[in-house]
């Protein structure tokens, strides 16, 4: 188990060596600061898609999913159809907004709402998880499973290796480095995972009733009871839209590609291309993991599977292409929020201190400080070891932080009564609630799924809002209730509405199908 061939060799270098060829055409001339951020605005729609789904579906998914459906079933995947109703939503009705103000960075949208403490507090937590849990656990899932095919590697140094490459195209090239590099890591990532869920499935002689026989039943569900310690459908209802309004619209790391997209129709587009593509996962990734409960019956742990059926199923030359799969996911998403926390610290940190600073001179900026955060993401992914699993660190951590946050920002984009001070106040009710939660958990007090915890958590701040606007009573002015006035928004062509409708339709069906 773990030996590699001469094909499979041949098939990485090949891949590496055209990674770098696209890298070096793109990065070719120094970007601005508009060129490392945003790509120039220019993005079309197929490169926003693409670049979407890669930045999304990082080494943590391909490790997490696969090890989530063995531990427990594929109730994982309604992390991913959520994923795709929540993009569509933003798409429709938020990312125009985003666009009428052609901001660079999604805190900005808060700056002109609220005010600039508002601001600072969402691009200081992104850009915390951006490093802490995009990068650094993309970071440590990669080289989980490079380990298993190089035993030799050690840890941190494998962790650093993925980091340095990574961090260095990401900053000489920015943006349009990152979802050029991205497009093509998606279609090798479909590609790698479409042949190992195939070998997988040729294991039960590609008959259905042979999964549906060996798998557990309670394994093949999506909604699950409300007593389930994994996913109950209260949490599936509640919970998950919240982490997922946060990840797919507030997070810099996501929604970057979407404020680079050339007009709102290539960004609409775009989105509901990922939106497709997010309800591929289910079979590609998920099904495979659920699979696994009758192959590898003796694991240790859920986030051995991915490794474990790529060693033993992959015939040679395809591990070598899976092998290339895993390592587009890596480096897709270690670039995408190297590149998002880049942005949100030399723009919303750097800059308003800075103001006259040129465009060159931010580009510098934010080249130095995308190394710098590659070497902090890179010196704290080995102590994700220390957690029970990869899954589970990285959405209880979202459960807990982003609620908050994504009750403010929707209240100022929708309730026009809402002014700075209440809402600066409400937000950081919210965290302090959320702290005491996590410490009750953690001391056996409570005991409630982090999916419904979220959802109380959206509500708490939101009642918080009410009340801290109620006694102070001033409403926001006429400018800041500007910023998100959806009449000076760009409008999203109707048969973009009409497309992301029938992605909705398509989503219920999968979800019906396995209820």
């Amino acid at each position: 188990m773990g030996a590699l061939h001469t094909l499979d060799y041949v098939v990485l270098a090949a891949y590496l060596l055209v990674l770098v060829v696209v890298c070096a055409r793109v990065a070719r001339r120094s970007p601005d600061a508009d060129d490392l951020f945003l790509a120039g605005r220019s993005l079309g729609a197929g490169v926003v898609g693409l670049s979407l789904f890669a930045s999304n579906i990082s080494s943590t998914t391909l490790i997490g999913l696969p090890g989530a459906a063995w531990s427990s079933g594929i109730a994982v995947a309604n992390y991913e159809w959520m994923a795709a109703l929540v993009l569509l939503f933003s798409a429709l009705f938020v990312v125009p907004k985003l666009l009428g103000n052609r901001l660079t960075t999604v805190p900005e949208l808060l700056e002109r709402r609220f005010d600039p403490r508002l601001r600072t507090y969402l691009s200081a937590v992104s850009v915390f998880l951006s490093i802490v849990l995009d990068t650094a656990g993309s970071l440590y899932a990669g080289a989980i499973v490079l380990k298993v095919f190089f035993p030799m590697l050690p840890l941190g140094l494998t962790i650093a290796t993925i980091a340095v490459f990574a961090g260095l195209y990401t900053a000489a090239g920015g943006l349009r480095a990152v979802v050029y590099t991205d497009a093509l890591q998606a279609i090798v990532l479909l590609a790698g995972s479409a042949v190992l869920a195939t070998l997988v499935f040729a294991e039960f002689d590609y008959s259905w009733q042979r999964v549906v026989e060996a798998v557990p039943p309670d394994h093949m569900s999506l909604i699950r009871p409300l007593d389930d310690p994994d996913l109950p459908w209260l949490g599936t209802l509640v919970g998950l839209p919240v982490l997922g309004f946060f990840y797919w619209t507030m997070n810099q790391y996501v929604s970057q590609r979407l404020l680079g997209a050339r007009s709102v129709d290539a960004a609409g587009w775009g989105a509901v291309l990922a939106a497709v593509l997010k309800l591929l996962p289910l079979f590609l990734m998920v099904m495979p993991g659920a699979m696994a409960v009758a192959l590898l019956p003796d694991l240790q742990r859920g986030d051995e599977v991915f490794a474990r059926l790529l060693a033993e199923y992959a015939p040679v030359g395809v591990a070598g292409l899976v092998l290339a799969g895993l390592l587009a996911a890596i480096m897709s998403s270690v670039d995408s929020a190297l590149n998002s926390a880049s942005t949100l610290v030399t723009v919303d940190f750097v800059q308003p201190r800075r103001p006259g600073l040129d465009a060159r001179a931010l580009a510098r900026i934010g080249r130095g400080v995308t190394l710098l955060l590659m070497v902090l993401a890179a010196l704290w992914a080995p102590m994700i070891d220390r957690f029970p699993g990869l899954f589970a660190y990285l959405q209880q951590t979202f459960a807990y932080v982003t609620p908050p946050l994504v009750a403010v920002f929707v209240m100022g984009l929708w309730w026009k009564r809402l002014s700075a001070g209440p809402a600066l106040r409400a937000l950081v009710t919210g965290h302090v609630a959320s702290a005491a939660w996590f410490v009750a958990t953690q001391l056996g007090w409570l005991d409630l799924h982090f999916t419904i915890v979220a959802g109380v958590l959206l509500a708490l701040t939101v009642l918080a809002a009410v009340a801290w606007q109620a006694l102070d009573g001033r409403p926001p002015r006429a400018a800041q209730l500007a910023a998100v006035d959806g009449a000076r928004a760009p409008a999203v062509a109707r048969p973009i509405a009409w497309a992301a409708g029938g992605v909705v339709a398509l989503t219920a069906c999968l979800v019906f199908a396995f209820r």
